[in-house]
């Protein structure tokens, strides 16, 4: 464990790393050597690693943020009997791996959905707004509340939209890093909405895990060129920060078949994409997705052989 760190020392620091990375173009940037590519997983609901953040999660993770906005979303709008049905047989089918949020109003659905489960058959993953410590904390102890839990796996600031995200969140992540030291977060990081914040995540040391959007379209994507994205989870992947991939599907506008069965493949060959959690709304939905998965993966395998 890290010796603990004074408020101001914190404060400088981050300011100073987070200006370090705005700045500097990504060209200056110190290499990192390559990592090798992930193995491809035999099966959609295999366990895998988050980096190197030590975190095993189904290669497959189910959202609960569709059209989430105000404390509701989609999932939410099932009603708790619903939810339930549908987080069951996502669990019964394999699937460990549970994002949730408090904009998404998913927190105590979730509490009752997995009641009577043990606490280390699943992993939950959910998000905060908060910008300094007192409102990172106050977060923080609602959320376990909410979800009934001791502590949460990944807890991502949510929604970034600048570069100078570090700066403008540095007491946030104060707070975090000791809730992780104290044993309530096992990793952090951010979900990103542009690719200035997506570069500064990928190279600023506080990010553990990231929350990217990839496809092969650049549907509702932080660039409409998906090979810029993906030069940034490499990246990623490369200083052992856990990649998880979302819209996958283009926020539910691949409605064609065959456009969501290319981008399962396209996410599934990268090799550095550890994990995808995906909106899903049914028991069907869940059943169709984790056939495309089986068969995407199988895609996958022929390519790296």
């Amino acid at each position: 464990m890290l010796p603990p760190i004074h408020r101001r020392d914190f404060l400088a620091g981050t300011a100073a790393a987070g200006a370090a990375v705005a700045l500097s173009p990504a060209s200056h940037a110190a290499p990192t050597a390559a990592r090798p590519l992930n193995p491809v997983p035999k099966s959609p609901t295999d366990r895998v690693r988050l980096g190197d953040t030590g975190i095993e999660v189904s290669l497959i993770g189910i959202g609960t943020g569709s059209n989430g906005v105000n404390q509701a979303s989609n999932q939410t709008k099932l009603g708790l009997k619903e939810f339930t049905r549908v987080i069951r047989h996502a669990f019964d089918s394999g699937i460990r791996f549970f994002d949730v949020a408090d904009q998404y109003g998913s927190h105590t659905y979730l509490r009752e959905a997995l009641k009577g489960i043990p606490r280390d058959q699943y992993a939950i993953q959910t998000k905060t707004h908060a910008r300094d410590y007192k409102e990172a904390k106050s977060h923080l102890e609602r959320y376990r509340m909410e979800l009934g839990v001791d502590y949460v796996d990944t807890l991502l600031l949510h929604c970034m939209t600048t570069a100078d995200w570090p700066e403008q969140n540095a007491g946030a992540m104060e707070y975090i890093s000791e809730a992780k030291d104290q044993g309530l977060v096992r990793a952090h990081g951010t979900s990103c909405h542009g690719m200035d914040p997506l570069r500064t995540s990928a190279r600023h040391p506080w990010v553990e895990v990231d929350l990217a959007r990839v496809n092969p379209e650049g549907a509702v994507m932080d660039s409409a060129d998906p090979a810029d994205v993906t030069e940034q989870l490499r990246a990623m992947h490369d200083a052992g920060k856990g990649v998880i991939g979302m819209k996958i599907c283009g926020n539910g506008q691949f409605k064609e078949p065959e456009r969501r069965d290319a981008s399962l493949r396209f996410v599934f060959s990268l090799g550095f994409v550890d994990a995808i959690v995906v909106g899903l709304e049914s028991p069907a939905q869940i059943d169709d997705l984790l056939a495309r998965a089986e068969t995407a993966l199988d895609f996958a395998r022929t390519q790296r052989a």
